[in-house]
């Protein structure tokens, strides 16, 4: 017959590894906190990609464009991806300009699952396992959502959100087998908050950050430590893809400059972050939208007018 102190030895066993995890998870939450206030003053470190193979989507122009310029002056070797094949070539030429060594441009419909596929096996063969995976290709319809004929919503998913799917699909293996690699998703701010004239959009990227955040607490579920994450929620960016669209307040919530995007986001990725929201008032309103009252927040977003952002919405000018 087991003894009483049997029994009290078999209890106080789960109560003493509870009692530890307590303390593990206080003292690497202490330390965490500490980093974080150290790295607020003091830069961090930034990782070298001289040599890493970086793949972006939607290079052919706009801000995929000046992402390969950035890496091409850091020593980068170039994938770049787009479906105008004239913009591809062209930011190729750009590159090698800035001084990259190594540049490919393949032409590629990133809304076709198939496609994706085919073109990430001739990359492999071409030119190696993929390290750095950016996700920028991106399209907006700025039409109301009963005025958005289906065909445009489906490319909506197809371009901003299930991209991404089959490029993880396609280079996640190779980065899991390395314990190395970097996973960029270009989400937007459309992306953290529902905008009036953008249900297709802000559904495709709410997907699209959804989807990067699963992934990677799938990496950090499996111990994948060598695989890095970067989320961007930029606001407007002057790209011309939003063109005709005005802010309220430009002083509080500017429409960003392509170069000061860029900048912001390959400091990211350099410093390994995990989120990057452009500008830095949208940390704060985000938290905002976590804690008001739905009747309070939409008094403050008639307020700052982020209801008509898209009133004066034109689109991207198509070339002659």
């Amino acid at each position: 017959m087991p003894s009483r102190h049997a029994g009290v030895s078999q209890n106080m066993a789960p109560d003493l590894n509870s009692t530890k995890d307590l303390f593990v998870f206080l003292g690497k939450s202490v330390f965490s906190v500490l980093e974080d206030m150290v790295f607020t003053l003091i830069p961090k470190p930034q990782k070298n990609v001289a040599g890493e193979i970086v793949l972006i989507t939607g290079a052919g122009s706009g801000l995929g464009r000046l992402l390969a310029l950035k890496f091409a002056s850091l020593g980068s070797v170039l994938v770049l991806w787009d479906i105008n094949k004239e913009g591809t070539e062209e930011t190729c030429e750009m590159a090698q300009a800035a001084g990259a060594t190594r540049v490919y441009a393949y032409t590629c419909d990133c809304s076709q699952r198939e496609e994706v596929y085919r073109v990430a096996d001739q990359v492999k063969r071409e030119v190696g396992d993929v390290s750095i995976l950016i996700n920028n290709a991106g399209i907006v319809t700025g039409k109301n959502f009963l005025d958005c004929p289906d065909e445009l919503i489906e490319k909506s998913f197809d371009v901003n959100f299930k991209a991404h799917l089959w490029t993880y699909k396609a280079f996640l293996p190779a980065m899991i087998a390395n314990d190395h690699g970097h996973l960029v998703c270009i989400s937007s701010s459309a992306g953290l908050t529902g905008v009036n004239g953008l249900a297709d959009y802000c559904a495709s990227k709410f997907a699209a950050f959804g989807f990067a955040e699963a992934v990677f607490a799938e990496t950090v579920a499996q111990k994948h430590m060598g695989i890095k994450t970067t989320i961007v929620c930029p606001l407007l960016i002057n790209t011309g893809m939003f063109e005709g669209c005005t802010t309220k307040f430009p002083s509080l919530l500017p429409v960003l400059e392509p170069e000061y995007a860029v900048r912001k986001i390959v400091d990211a990725i350099l410093q390994e972050k995990v989120y990057l929201y452009i500008p830095r008032v949208l940390y704060f309103l985000v938290f905002l939208k976590s804690i008001l009252s739905s009747k309070i927040a939409t008094l403050l977003c008639e307020y700052l007018g982020i209801f008509n952002v898209m009133d004066g919405f034109v689109g991207k000018k198509k070339k002659d």
